[in-house]
């Protein structure tokens, strides 16, 4: 059961406004709510667990100096992966590292037991690894943070049809290379 503080949008906009105001202790509601979904995003831009938790923690200073300019209380979710996922594009940049360790796909609660199954899996998995970190920013914002076109423009300074532009370019590039037209 998800509870009340992991599910998107559950942080009452009273919490947000304290948060900005400086209440640490509503600060740290924010926090619990939503460095999960920071993280996941950070594995998907850099590919390594440990510089996904750097780019999450290094989004919350960020975070707490800007959470006065929030306008909407109610994007604070898409705001806060925002900034995780750029952070987590600096650290690749900053890094020079452009290569991606592999990460272990869950296969919580399915019936799938056979490696052969999985075969598409890590074909994909392997064709994610050799794109750019913007382009995998782009994938993990859109697939696994569930942002939509409008969010992730924002986000990255693109516009919504710039973004549905160059998404349809990658997943019709990746079907391509793992060969699933």
């Amino acid at each position: 059961m998800v509870s009340e503080l992991s599910a998107p949008g559950a942080i009452p906009a009273s919490i947000v406004e304290a948060a900005a105001a400086g209440d640490t202790m509503a600060f740290a509601r924010i926090v619990r709510a939503h460095h999960d979904d920071m993280v996941r995003v950070c594995q998907i831009v850099c590919g390594d667990p440990e510089l996904a938790q750097d780019a999450a923690q290094s989004a919350w200073p960020i975070a707490w100096r800007r959470l006065g300019g929030l306008r909407d209380a109610n994007k604070l979710r898409p705001w806060l992966v925002s900034v995780a996922a750029n952070e987590a594009r600096q650290l690749v940049r900053r890094r020079l590292r452009d290569r991606v360790v592999p990460i272990e796909l869950a296969d919580v609660g399915s019936s799938r037991h056979d490696p052969a199954t999985r075969s598409g899996d890590a074909d994909l998995l392997a064709a994610v690894r050799l794109l750019p970190a913007d382009d995998r920013a782009l994938l993990a914002l859109r697939y696994v943070a569930g942002f939509d076109a409008s969010e992730i423009g924002r986000a990255l300074g693109l516009s919504g049809s710039g973004v549905r532009s160059r998404l349809s370019r990658l997943v019709g590039r990746l079907r391509t290379e793992v060969g699933d037209d």
